[in-house]
């Protein structure tokens, strides 16, 4: 594509060379560059692309996009000054690719908890009504029944525009991606045509980038003000009740919830070690619903899914079908399959919210000890680090406090950290920083119908130590301990 196709309408200054070239690819990464590429110099939190000019070129570029004054020597090639290189990315890939998004159904789904399972419960739906339908998110970005992994939550601006040009190449008609606060923020989803926003709830999380919970509030609600088709809000969130005034976008708002007031509730629930029994009311009528997920939380999944099929006129026996058909999603109340008279449990919980609400569901069935494996991330928000142990405490028999990617900080400071917590509430508690040495112990010290919760890693299968990614499946070191405890 011709350079001055991709710049073409935009706010940019050619500072040398001409527009008049061909862009093969456009690239952020400078290792990552090849012959007759665009790259784009963006200031992160710890690295600058601008440090790395010299290397794009060595690597081929033909066209360098930058926000500061260039002082190294880039002969013929063409330099484009910007205000925002982190803006110019997002509509730079944006006419790269052609507009995807202008081709899709786009579904962005945001919220503290329950992104991801709400995501896989819309694309059930849509799958059962024979509408191919992608997915962008936690767990990976899905392409024609392909899962790519990547790095973020919601990745890069430049990774969506690639994803989302490929779903439209295999002609993918919906798509429902997740949506975070940080790349509402740091528009990693600008020049994206969203048709419907859903807000799922709002509880304390990033703050150590958000600083407080009015900016975390305000990051969400920037996604609902920009959807072109329909808005979908927890009316029983606190959060999602102010939603529903502040949001300035005339388009419909559809609320649900387990309130009859709202558009979407449920009624006559069930909750079972199987999943959860529901009536699933909606302006087209009722029907009930036998979720193959547990908790009362993957309701209101359930709940923001199914406003998804009403608004596109899904039947309801359609909605019904959809909303059964997903029996686990990867990392999320995970149960580890062993042959053993006690249970393990995997799940990404990672915030007081999220914890709440699984060791919630644990109570309803747990029979023996609940035994609590977690931690908290490094270099994040330490503020609700005692929360977490505060919330663990209640419900747990024994915590076991542990390491969980802790990043560039001490590992004993952050455990420190969240049993002022647990010790607030006179919980039991053993430290043991080693994370497979913890789960060892509550494996070893198991009793006949205990259940052991491991927390915060959910889906990952590595752990982060300073700067270095090492493996750590979780559910495979499960397995390994207990075959070498048979032995």
């Amino acid at each position: 594509m011709k350079l001055k196709e991709i710049i073409a309408n935009s706010k940019c200054e050619i500072v040398n060379g001409s527009s008049n070239i061909d862009i093969k690819g456009i690239q952020q990464d400078s290792r990552k560059v090849s012959k007759d590429n665009m790259f784009v110099a963006i200031k992160g939190f710890t690295v600058d692309g601008h440090d790395y000019l010299q290397e794009a070129i060595e690597n081929g570029a033909n066209c360098l996009v930058v926000q500061k004054d260039v002082e190294i020597d880039i002969g013929d090639i063409t330099l484009i000054k910007v205000d925002s290189t982190i803006e110019a990315l997002a509509r730079f890939s944006s006419k790269y690719f052609k507009e995807p998004s202008k081709k899709l159904e786009l579904i962005g789904v945001t919220g503290t908890n329950g992104k991801t399972s709400t995501t896989y419960l819309i694309k059930g739906i849509f799958e059962k009504n024979s509408q191919k339908t992608g997915l962008i998110g936690t767990l990976g970005s899905i392409i024609d029944g392909n899962v790519i992994d990547l790095k973020n939550t919601t990745p890069e601006s430049l990774t969506i525009q690639d994803h989302l040009s490929k779903m439209v190449e295999v002609n993918t008609e919906y798509c429902a991606i997740e949506v975070s606060s940080h790349s509402l923020d740091l528009k990693r989803v600008e020049y994206i045509d969203f048709q419907v926003g859903v807000f799922t709830n709002l509880t304390e999380d990033h703050l150590d980038y958000h600083l407080n919970m009015e900016n975390y509030y305000n990051s969400k609600l920037k996604l609902f003000d920009r959807t072109k088709k329909y808005n979908i809000i927890n009316g029983d969130d606190p959060f999602g009740i102010r939603m529903i005034d502040d949001i300035k976008n005339p388009i419909p708002i559809i609320t649900y919830g387990l309130n009859d007031k709202w558009d979407v509730y449920a009624t006559d629930i069930k909750c079972h070690i199987k999943g959860v029994d529901f009536t699933l009311n909606t302006p087209k009528g009722s029907i009930p619903i036998n979720l193959k997920l547990l908790g009362k939380f993957n309701i209101y999944n359930a709940l923001a899914a199914a406003s998804c099929g009403i608004v596109y006129d899904v039947d309801l026996s359609i909605i019904k079908m959809g909303l059964e058909s997903i029996t686990g999603i990867t990392g999320r109340f995970d149960t580890v399959p062993i042959d053993k008279d006690f249970s393990v449990i995997i799940d990404f919980a990672h915030t007081p919210d999220g914890l709440e609400k699984v060791l919630m569901t644990i109570d309803q069935f747990a029979e023996g000890r609940k035994i609590v494996i977690f931690g908290a991330g490094g270099n994040r928000d330490k503020a609700k680090r005692p929360i977490m142990g505060e919330t663990v405490a209640k419900h747990a028999d024994l915590c076991i406090v542990t390491s969980d990617n802790p990043r560039f900080e001490n590992p004993e400071s952050i455990i420190k950290d969240i049993i002022v917590g647990v010790e607030k509430v006179k919980g039991k508690y053993i430290a043991i920083t080693d994370r497979r040495r913890a789960i060892e112990f509550a494996l070893s010290n198991a009793k006949s119908k205990d259940v052991i919760l491991l927390a915060g890693k959910g889906h990952e299968t590595y752990t982060i130590i300073k700067d270095k990614v090492i493996p750590f499946d979780e559910k495979q070191i499960v397995l390994d301990i207990l075959n070498n405890l048979d032995k």
